[in-house]
Formats: structure tokens, sequence, C-alpha cells
């Protein structure tokens, strides 16, 4: 286990670390394990090389390898002479180094995993080859043939068979108080909902998980210009005008230009639909009839998002799948969502994970900052325990608990717990922690995407349940169109 000084709210980066000289026993050893020795595990069909995977805080590191009881080093590694004799060194990057200019349970043994053990109980090919390696196994030819063919079926379909028989749909009118609003979230179970101006008789935005990421952090802001008295009656409107001004404030130039609402019709295509979606980074578009010349209201007929396009490219290639040839493909071997980098890679930007005795504010932070919509929470041993996503956050509406908490003083666990039913069964929650493995075939992973709920899935080691990388419904559009 890690010293307790690593398990502070700063977000862990999970690294590969390799051993590729041979060995019978071989233990990774650093300065971020207090030296203590963390065992390595050979690789599935390549017994001379050694891999582990530790999360560990942006910064300078040392590290060796006991390779048989003796003290070893990759020369193949950047190295120096230390205390413990020759080590190799690794730099890992603050998060916020990689920032663009302008931001635009209980603990174990229960968690909140849907995992299905056996999965993880069979032999699995495990890589320790970086994905760009991997990749080059993909035929471009098979993935042109996919991708053209998943193209023509999303151009010829329509949002409008995306509306269910009968469904609710809710929206709220801008003069409403954002401390009602975000009750109104929590309550209906929804992570966003499109905003109505009555005197303008249009939609013009939506609020969302984000904005209520944002008022939590301002409002822990000792300068904040915005009071919890405030809150009780400050309108949906006026948070608009705030965010824009704070928005403002963050850009060094000073202009923050007003972001328009995203939406579709009910006759657009649904491959616009998913660009419209991945181009403006949204969750879901608003499908909207807009009105004729005649005066009337435009209509909100439904909320569209990836999981139910994916749904429908499921559904129309269910019993055709040998005309997609790269849905057999282990995701392993496919350049599709965010990994965790080996040691002596170049750098991008790292998957951060945090302990689950972080603060809320670590994990606020973290979410804001790095542009991302969940972390992988995990425990002493880096295993993954449960995940806190934007979403999560409507839970502090309950009881309007959100007046009474210090953000630096909640821990994610707590958090995680709010969010649960009152009266689910112990360790289990209405939302889900999804897993799958490098090994698993694409087809399988858009399955699991298209379920309702599911928005990833993290790719975790058999066994160990260390965290490898995640795998969104961005990542698995992006791909498939190109």
């Amino acid at each position: 286990m890690y010293p307790s000084a690593m398990d502070g709210g700063t977000g862990l980066i999970p690294t590969r670390f390799v051993w590729p000289n041979g060995g019978r026993s071989v233990y990774l050893s650093g300065t971020f394990t207090g030296w203590s020795q963390w065992p390595m595990t050979p690789v599935e069909g390549c017994p001379t090389v050694f891999q582990t995977v530790c999360s560990i805080p942006p910064g300078y590191h040392q590290y060796k390898f006991i390779v048989d009881g003796e003290w070893r080093h990759d020369e193949n590694q950047p190295f120096v002479s230390g205390t413990y004799g020759t080590v190799n060194t690794v730099l890992l990057a603050r998060e916020s180094d990689y920032l663009p200019a302008v931001l635009t349970a209980r603990v174990p043994p229960s968690s909140n995993m849907d995992v299905d053990n056996q999965a993880f109980q069979r032999l699995v090919r495990v890589s320790d080859g970086a994905l760009p390696d991997d990749a080059c196994r993909i035929s471009q030819t098979d993935l042109d043939i996919s991708r053209h063919r998943i193209s023509a079926v999303l151009s010829t379909h329509s949002a409008y068979e995306l509306l269910p028989g009968s469904s609710k749909v809710i929206a709220l009118d801008v003069d409403l108080p954002v401390k009602q609003a975000f009750h109104i979230l929590h309550e209906q179970g929804i992570p966003m909902a499109p905003l109505w101006d009555s005197s303008r008789a249009q939609f013009v935005g939506v609020l969302s998980a984000s904005d209520f990421i944002l008022i939590m952090r301002e409002l822990g802001n000792h300068g904040s210009n915005l009071t919890e008295e405030e809150l009780e009656t400050h309108t949906i409107s006026a948070w608009k005008e705030a965010k824009s001004y704070l928005s403002r404030q963050a850009n060094e130039h000073g202009k923050s230009a007003p972001r328009r609402l995203v939406w579709a019709g009910p006759d657009d295509n649904l491959k616009d639909v998913a660009l419209q979606i991945l181009q403006n980074g949204v969750a879901t578009v608003p499908i909207i009839h807009s009105p004729a010349q005649d005066g009337s209201y435009p209509q909100l007929l439904y909320l569209a998002s990836l999981s139910e396009i994916l749904k429908h490219i499921c559904r129309y290639f269910k019993h055709s799948a040998e005309s997609l040839p790269i849905l057999q493909l282990p995701i392993g071997e496919i350049p599709l969502g965010t990994w965790v980098p080996k040691i002596g890679e170049p750098n991008r930007q790292p998957l951060s994970v945090l302990r689950p005795t972080a603060s809320l504010s670590a994990a606020l932070n973290l979410l804001v900052q790095a542009q991302v919509s969940a972390i992988p929470i995990v425990d002493d041993n880096d295993s993954l325990l449960d995940i806190y996503s934007r979403s999560d956050i409507t839970a502090l509406a309950k009881d309007k608990i959100y007046t009474h908490i210090n953000l630096e003083e909640m821990s994610i666990h707590q958090a995680l717990q709010l969010a649960e039913e009152p009266y689910a069964p112990y360790g289990l929650s209405s939302q889900k922690c999804h897993m799958c493995l490098r090994s698993d075939p694409l087809h399988e992973v858009m399955e699991r995407l298209s379920r309702p709920g599911v928005r990833r899935l993290v790719v975790v080691e058999a066994g160990s349940k260390h965290v490898e990388g995640i795998i969104s419904l961005s990542d698995i559009f992006e791909f498939l169109l190109g």
C-alpha cells in the first residue's frame, strides 16, 4: 500500500511500469511506494516481460526493480545515481499543464461496480505494448469500409426514429430560481434540461450538472459575490449572466461569446445529430420542431443522445455483423479511448484517478480543469472502486445538503453515498460503475454503451482491476465516424 501522504486530494495518474528483461519474480520499488515492494506480473504469452499499473501523483519520481532479490534498473529508460544507487526516473506533468488557455459507499469491500465476475476469471491476453503499436493491426481497408457503411446507415435515418411511443420531456423556465431548478434535476433523475424564455418564445439554452458544479465552486470561493441567500432567489437567467461574466474574467482577452443552443430537428439525419453532439461537446441534443410562419411555439419533442444513436447502429447490424469487419477486433487493438501510458511514451494528457478519501473539492476541480465527465476512484491497491461523474453533483440538492457542507471537508466517498438510493441494498446504487477488459471485442463494448444510463466503460486489468483506460460514447463515435 502507498503511504498516507499519497492519498491526498491530488489527482493521481495511472502509469504502466514494464520490466522487459526476464526473471522469476519481479517487484517495483520507488519514491511513490515509500520504497516498499510492489509486485509485478508476467504478461500473458510473454513470460520474460513483467508489468504493473500504479497510480502516482504528478511530479518527479525515482524507482527501481527487484529481480529475483537483486536491485536492478532499466537501462533503456532515464536513470540517475541516487541514495539507492542507480535508479530510473520519471517526470509526470501536472493536470494543469495540459489545460487550454480558456476553460470553455461505503468503502471496500463493497462498491458500486457493475461486475461480471466470471469475465475476470477467464484467461485473457494482457498486452504490454502501447496502443499506437497495436493499432497497426487494423486494416485501413476494413476501417474505411466499416466507417462508410455506418455513415451511410446514419445518413438515411432521421432523428424522428429515435422518438419513443410515449415519454416525458422536462424544460425549465429561465425565471425559475436556480435552487429550485437543481431540485427538479435531482428529483427527476436527469443531468440537464432545456431552458425556455417566455419573453422570446423560444428555447435559449440548457441547465446542466456542470452549472451546479460551477455554482458549488463559486459558493466555496471566499471571494465570491454569490451567497447562499442569493441562491434562494437567483434565477436561471441571472446565473447564466453571472456565468458569462466569470468566463470573461477567466479569459485573458476579456471576451466570451455566448454559447448558442445546440439542437436538431426531427427530420435531421442521425449522422448530423451525432456530429452536433461531438463537435459541441454536449451530452444530449434537444429535438425541436420549429414552427411554421403561423405564430405557433416551437415544440420540444425529445432529448437525443449518442447512446440511442449507438443502439440504432447495433440493432441495424445485429444480424449482419460480418459487413463491419472491425466489430470483432479487441478494443485494446484499436486507437480508441483514453489509456494509461507506459513509462517512456511521449507525454500526453494523463488519465487521472482519485482515492475515496480525496475531497469533493478536488474532484470538482479536476472535472472542470481537465474537462472530463468522470473520474475513476481507486483503493490503496489501485483497484477500481467506483467512479465520480458530473451528474453525481445533483445529489447535493437533496434536502439542501449544499447549504451546510464544506467541499474541502466532504470526501468523495461521502459524496457518492449521497447519490445512493435511501433504501437500496448495502453497497448497491442506481448508478453503476461499468467495466470491460482490453480483450473485449468492439461489438460487445458498443452493446454495453448503448444501454440506457451507460456513458462510459472503465477498462480494467483482469484480476487486479487496475484501471487501464476509459472508453466513452464520444470515443466510439469519433472512431466510427472518423
